[in-house]
């Protein structure tokens, strides 16, 4: 993919797929953190709280903080990848902690 928007219309198959696979990644992590938050308010589980959250960090955001960095700005790619690096490294933080942290 270039670093410049493409029309849907002039998207290649690969490019769609990206686009389509990064938002289901989104999607389904957020149903799966959605589930853990649940968890979380039903049995008073902090570490299904520090999961939840961790796995937001890890799908949801990047997608978020891609989309909005190249539509609302105009960033070079690095800061953008920069980001949705450390949104994920928050993420495995997070779940870390709800594996092994103080509970």
């Amino acid at each position: 993919m270039s670093d410049e928007a493409v029309p849907l219309t002039d998207a290649t198959l690969f490019e769609v797929f990206t686009v389509v696979s990064l938002f289901l990644v989104a999607l389904l992590g957020t149903v799966i953190a959605y589930q853990a938050y649940r968890g979380y308010r039903r049995n008073d589980a902090e570490s299904m709280l520090y999961l939840a959250i961790g796995l937001l960090l890890l799908t949801l955001c990047p997608f978020l903080v891609n989309i909005v960095i190249n539509t609302a700005t105009d960033m070079a790619r690095i800061v953008t990848v920069f980001a949705e690096n450390l949104s994920r490294l928050l993420g495995l933080v997070a779940i870390m902690y709800s594996l092994y942290g103080q509970h």
